[in-house]
């Protein structure tokens, strides 16, 4: 039982500073507007060289249909920060291994985006231009109250981590997957986000493709790092999902955590 709540306090910890350090640095980094519009226009112009230009197309569904925009509004609140803790949480307690994973694959991907964020920023489409309507904050009070401005690199568009995130929980619910149920949650929640986060006017289409590139990169860099451990460590390889086994589960936890917490620490001071 102590070594459980040690655990997950351990967790807490983690998880709290690396959410600091993300949002903490994320807003410092906030490029110039004359930038951030120069480089959204480039996107425009990448988007409509590939076809991706949907921005419009999409919000003009929502903005003739108020259910629907209540619902994406809805998908872009609920769906994102309240998901991915309650299967963190889940996984914590029932799936070790998938824990980490997720959990590292994020810290990953959100460490890449916080360089991409201070290095190409990009204005999001509802601060571009009168075309675009800010759906959340016309018709909703909760979502900038649980994510505060002062807090928000508001040219942070790309990537799109709120997509990126809620893919890799799309691929872990996948993966663990028990009936159809689940399994058509994990694909239709990811395709959910990517609708919301666009037609809500947060990103452009291009940020969702780059999202997902970023998070599959984490979660690419991940499993590259746990096969290195694994052939210098055999034991991690074996199935750490039985929390009876505690001895092995803390050895696990140490051995994944030591690393991060250095990495959190070090981005935490700087």
């Amino acid at each position: 039982m102590r070594s459980a709540l040690r655990f997950f306090l351990r967790q807490i910890v983690l998880i709290a500073l690396a959410a600091l350090a993300y949002f903490g640095v994320r807003g410092l980094t906030e490029g110039g507007i004359t930038t951030a519009n120069r480089n959204a226009r480039w996107v425009i112009d990448v988007e409509r060289t590939v076809g991706l230009d949907v921005e419009r197309g999409i919000q003009s569904l929502l903005l003739d249909n108020r259910i629907l925009l209540d619902v994406a509004n809805w998908i872009y609140i609920w769906a994102h920060w309240p998901v991915v803790i309650a299967t963190l949480v889940w996984l914590a307690i029932a799936h070790r291994d998938e824990f980490f994973e997720l959990r590292n694959a994020m810290f990953i991907s959100g460490a890449i985006g916080l360089v991409i964020f201070a290095s190409f920023p990009v204005t999001p489409p509802r601060l571009f231009g009168a075309e675009y309507l800010d759906t959340v904050t016309a018709h909703s009070e909760s979502y900038r109250i649980l994510q505060p401005p002062a807090l928000v690199n508001k040219f942070a568009a790309v990537p799109s981590l709120h997509f990126g995130w809620n893919l890799l929980v799309g691929l872990t619910w996948w993966r663990l997957a028990r009936g159809p149920l689940t399994a058509t949650g994990a694909v239709l929640m990811p395709i959910a986000m990517a609708f919301a986060v666009v037609a809500t006017a947060n990103h452009w289409a291009l940020d969702v493709v780059i999202g997902a590139v970023v998070a599959l990169l984490g979660l690419a860099l991940e499993r590259a790092r746990r096969r290195r451990i694994s052939r210098r460590i055999p034991w991690l390889d074996d199935d750490t999902d039985d929390t009876d086994d505690t001895d092995d589960t803390d050895d696990t936890d140490d051995t994944d955590d030591s690393s991060v917490e250095t990495a959190v620490a070090a981005c935490v001071s700087s």
